[in-house]
């Protein structure tokens, strides 16, 4: 019989769908090759959501995620609406998503691809052999502290205020994740605050410190946010695993996931101690491509890998996932954020075929 698991799709705009399209067929083969089956159900999030149902995540969406065992999202947002009020916009939905699952770490890998290291903007000494994962804290800083808002000072001037807190539970429990990641890595562990001037970074600096003592296997090191983002771009190979704040992670996430030259290839997974874990990838929903048949599935099929390997306990399918995508890639195909000379020029529906036949081709 079969290993049954229920997944809630998130497909969100923008090429959000077709991205999915892609992903729910690798999903379905890698389950019929290895006897799992998987329960589909789709749901609204984002700027869909928001047209649908008039709010970025409705609470039969976050019902719905929380009854499965994983949820796969595509992406959200969009020019469309961006004018609406901060609290109505698609970008929203996540964060209450994040919030309402109680997901506080995000996994963000950044591996160059052997095959991809030319479509990195820094030279190849540089960016060869980089494997870096960023685990950043995802329910707590300055997107979810309180007081937050603009208001009117006494002398009639507009103040705008967002409140960067975290408590000492916040931080080793981000902490403890990010050790058990290191331990599972290269044992290196780069800790990112901005201790010089912030009170909560001193905290998170003395926490993590004291929280080291468990993991004696694990070498932590300290950098203060600015140093951290220069030293991505100077000397990458340095690091392994990162951990930081939400505001901090968020930049620096978006800056290690360039390294690799597109983050139309990067998966990430938030997760939580209790609920399900939502896998997606790193980039936006690209509304000026949507429809055209030009995005790179490549982000969401390897979120799919991560869903099955850290959501589900399903390392063979992961494997098997990973696997299709460095076939794929060693024969040259490639969509146009990654093309090359000399290489296949495909857009989404065929890199997804390319990816169905490598990954059927494990069997033969």
């Amino acid at each position: 019989m079969a290993k049954g698991f229920h997944i809630t799709l998130l497909p969100g705009d923008g090429i959000g769908p077709e991205i999915m399209a892609v992903a729910v067929e690798i999903l379905q083969e890698v389950g019929r090759q290895l006897n799992l089956a998987f329960d589909l159900d789709s749901a609204l999030i984002g700027g869909a959501a928001i047209d649908a149902a008039g709010e970025p995540l409705p609470s039969e969406t976050l019902q719905a995620c929380r009854q499965s065992d994983a949820v796969l999202l595509a992406a959200i947002g969009g020019a469309k609406w961006d004018s609406l009020p901060s609290h109505q916009r698609p970008e929203r939905g996540l964060l209450g998503l994040r919030a309402g699952l109680e997901l506080f770490a995000n996994l963000r890998p950044a591996q160059i691809l052997p095959q991809l290291i030319d479509a990195s903007s820094l030279k190849r000494e540089v960016v060869e052999g980089v494997d870096i994962m960023v685990v950043r804290e995802l329910t707590g800083g300055i997107y979810f502290g309180q007081p937050k808002g603009i208001f009117v000072t006494e002398s009639g001037e507009k103040r705008g205020v967002n409140t960067m807190a975290y408590t000492a539970t916040e931080i080793d429990r981000i902490g403890r994740v990010a050790f058990e990641t290191a331990q599972k890595r290269q044992g290196r562990l780069c800790s990112v605050d901005k201790a010089n001037v912030l009170d909560v970074s001193q905290l998170w600096r003395d926490r993590i410190t004291d929280l080291s003592s468990d993991y004696l296997d694990v070498e932590l090191s300290h950098l203060y946010v600015d140093n951290a983002a220069m030293q991505l771009v100077r000397w990458p190979k340095q690091f392994d695993t990162i951990v930081t704040g939400n505001l901090f992670g968020d930049i620096l996430s978006d800056a290690a996931a360039m390294l690799t030259g597109s983050i139309g290839m990067l998966p990430s997974a938030s997760l939580g101690a209790k609920n399900p874990g939502v896998f997606e990838p790193v980039h936006g929903s690209a509304p000026d491509i949507a429809g055209q048949d030009k995005a790179n599935p490549m982000a969401q099929v390897l979120s799919v890998a991560m869903m099955l390997r850290y959501g589900l306990d399903q390392p063979e399918a992961a494997n098997r996932i990973e696997k299709a995508v460095q076939i794929v890639l060693d024969q040259g195909d490639r969509t146009g954020d990654i093309m090359s000379p000399g290489m296949n020029l495909l857009g989404c529906k065929a890199m997804g075929a390319a990816l169905l036949k490598a990954l059927r081709s494990l069997d033969s």
